[in-house]
């Protein structure tokens, strides 16, 4: 029986584990559109209860999967207390908080909803080879994001030099220049805090250069090793095929 459990719920090559994999993603799209609903202002009541309902069936199921993995994995602990498990427990923890205790200030569990939305990974292998490319490129992504850091803090710094004479108002300290900053280094550009001064015109220039670049660098860090992540897992299918 654990076996063949096992079959269904992590073998998503076979016929049943394929089918079960469908099942589980049109079940997490399904509560997310639910949650969604939800919020909507002024909806009846029946679609209260129906909101209800589904959602009910849905948790249930995923608490009945999650119980399942624990019964057939090897190491229960590591299971509890991996990636996957820590987000299938929290994608059914705040339906039990929220219908066991009512409390105002509980309400903010219900935000955990959000991660089944991560529970896509385990059924999609698009979706999971997104996850092998960040595992590839972790370092590079590591190293970029502290380098952007350091970069968002001198441009909050020279901006704030370069402006606050002329706009003392819009650039108070260098933690108001941040939000300039964050919005010229990303290439957004809103416009509701702009240099004035030749130095802050021609600072913002340099900044906006860079920007593009810190645009364009994790998108081909990602894109290189998703390739790197096909190429492995066309490799794996031949060696099982093979086998």
């Amino acid at each position: 029986m654990k076996e063949k459990i096992a079959a269904i719920i992590d073998d998503p090559q076979s016929s049943k584990g394929r089918l079960f994999a469908y099942v589980m993603q049109a079940l997490i799209i399904t509560s997310l559109i639910t949650f969604s609903v939800s919020t909507l202002p002024d909806i009846s009541n029946y679609t209260i209860r129906v909101l209800r309902a589904i959602e009910i069936v849905t948790v249930l199921i995923f608490t009945v999967e999650y119980l399942s993995r624990i019964y057939v994995a090897n190491n229960k602990i590591a299971y509890i207390f991996s990636f996957y498990g820590l987000i299938d427990v929290l994608a059914i923890l705040p339906f039990y908080i929220s219908s066991g205790v009512d409390l105002r200030v509980l309400r903010i569990f219900r935000l955990l909803r959000l991660f089944r939305i991560l529970k896509l990974f385990r059924y999609n292998q698009a979706i999971g080879r997104y996850h092998r490319a960040f595992v590839i490129a972790k370092e590079e992504l590591v190293l970029f994001s502290a380098v952007s850091m350091i970069l968002l803090y001198l441009s909050s710094v020279g901006i704030y030099y370069f402006e606050n004479t002329a706009q003392p108002e819009q650039f108070k300290s260098v933690f108001h220049s941040l939000w300039w900053a964050v919005v010229t280094l990303t290439t957004v550009g809103y416009g509701d805090i702009y240099p004035v001064t030749v130095g802050g015109r021609i600072f913002t220039f340099i900044v906006l250069m860079v920007g593009l670049g810190i645009v364009a660098v994790p998108a081909g860090l990602v894109a290189s090793a998703l390739s790197q992540a096909h190429s492995e897992e066309n490799t794996d299918k031949v060696e099982k095929d093979e086998i």
